[in-house]
């Protein structure tokens, strides 16, 4: 009988990918786990179901787990899907440069993760302050692609393939976020130790299984397109441009190691926000436990 677990998802969007081809191609059923995907289009809920333990595995933003830290908490990241950020900055069709984003309303995921940071280095590469972007914390990526054609936002973080149909809609596409952050470790797999330390094949199961449609994404690239067809409602040419750049920009890190580049950035922005003491040294074992994908390998 199959282990079930809730695994709590961010949004639609391409760094789920190795996650939907390892459920169509059967590999969570190999290892003998049932996951139950739950998309919640919200980091804030992410973090208070895990809490309340109505989730086992999240797979989206570090930001509070790093922040919770060092007030106690226990969760730690287990594996990496995406260590850099897969956004381009999309923007209404009259702003056509960055510097058209002074006073224009920016829409992020939530007012603690990275894309509001990210909108924050935007704003210090060009000699801004704070403040002269508006944030707003609207949702994920298709949330934030629907008020933009309504007008309700002037620009917004979109990853690709929504990043394609914006420009072929007209709007204007100012560049990758990644110019600006070209190491963060943008997502990953995390969970509570001491659900983790009872549940041990569970988990080591899972991240087998996830490695395995990581690998199938590359080997099986059109496969991998058609799945981002069914869970995007995206185009069959809009996925394979999607899968042929999350490979090429090395969107997913081999074998789903985080890594200390990308970790020490999300530390050192929390620690400039005022969310980690000041005086805190950066510690990665204080955030990822490397065990059980050791032992998945």
């Amino acid at each position: 009988m199959a282990d079930t677990l809730k695994v709590a998802l961010v949004s639609r969007t391409v760094f789920y990918a190795p996650v939907w081809v390892a459920e169509r191609k059967g590999y969570f059923e190999d290892e003998g786990v049932e996951p139950r995907f739950e998309i919640f289009d919200n980091a804030e809920k992410i973090n208070a179901v895990m809490r309340a333990g109505e989730a086992q595995i999240a797979i989206a933003s570090v930001e509070a787990l790093v922040a919770d830290a060092f007030k106690g908490g226990q969760f730690r990241i287990v594996a990496s899907v995406a260590q850099k950020p897969p956004h381009f900055i999309i923007a209404r069709p009259h702003i056509k440069t960055v510097n058209d984003l002074k006073g224009a309303r920016f829409g992020v995921l939530s007012l603690h993760e990275g894309t509001t940071y990210f909108v924050q280095d935007i704003e210090k590469a060009l000699g801004w302050t704070r403040g002269d972007i508006v944030i707003d914390a609207v949702g994920g990526a298709p949330t934030r692609w629907k008020l933009l054609r309504e007008g309700k936002i002037d620009a917004g973080l979109q990853p690709f393939p929504l990043s394609y149909e914006s420009e072929d809609a007209g709007f204007s596409n100012l560049g990758r976020i990644a110019t600006y952050v070209p190491d963060y470790e943008f997502t990953a797999a995390f969970l509570d130790p001491a659900w983790a330390s009872s549940h041990r094949q569970t988990v080591t199961g899972f991240l087998r299984a996830l490695s395995r449609g990581q690998a199938a994404m590359a080997a099986e690239p059109d496969f991998a397109a058609g799945v981002l067809v069914e869970e995007l409602g995206t185009t069959l040419p809009y996925a394979r441009r999607a899968i042929a750049d999350a490979l090429n920009f090395k969107l997913m890190p081999a074998g789903l190691a985080a890594s200390e580049a990308g970790m020490r950035r999300v530390f050192t922005t929390l620690r400039g926000a005022g969310l980690v003491p000041s005086d805190a040294a950066f510690d990665m074992a204080r955030f990822v436990d490397p065990g059980y994908l050791a032992a998945a390998r």
